[in-house]
């Protein structure tokens, strides 16, 4: 295993897109995106549910404790440089982080 310092968690489904084809396809991008990024130390692995449903493909980063919901290829050109590679979580993609709960997106109150 090589060395990392943020370990990225994604559902790749089967419920969170359809048949987790989307999500498996984004799984891909976020693996190509983080290798793209030169010296960038993370690791990525897929999971199944998030019990989180509907708000597909999930992403959690750790140790940090920040979930993202709804990921796309560009949510994952975000995330990776902004929040793996500098540190700076991705604010309006965040839904949930840990020992806070969830997080209101902008607009909604």
């Amino acid at each position: 295993m090589r060395l990392h310092y943020k370990h990225v968690l994604m559902c790749t489904g089967p419920r969170c897109t359809e048949n987790g084809v989307e999500a498996e396809e984004m799984f891909k991008v976020l693996g190509q995106t983080i290798d793209a990024c030169e010296g960038l130390r993370a690791k990525r692995t897929r999971t199944h549910c998030f019990a989180v449903c509907k708000e597909g493909p999930i992403l959690a980063v750790y140790p940090d404790g920040v979930w993202y919901r709804k990921v796309d290829a560009d949510a994952i050109r975000r995330i990776v440089p902004e929040h793996l590679r500098d540190g700076c979580p991705v604010e309006p993609l965040i839904f949930h982080k840990l020992g806070i709960g969830d997080v209101e997106p902008e607009g909604e109150a």
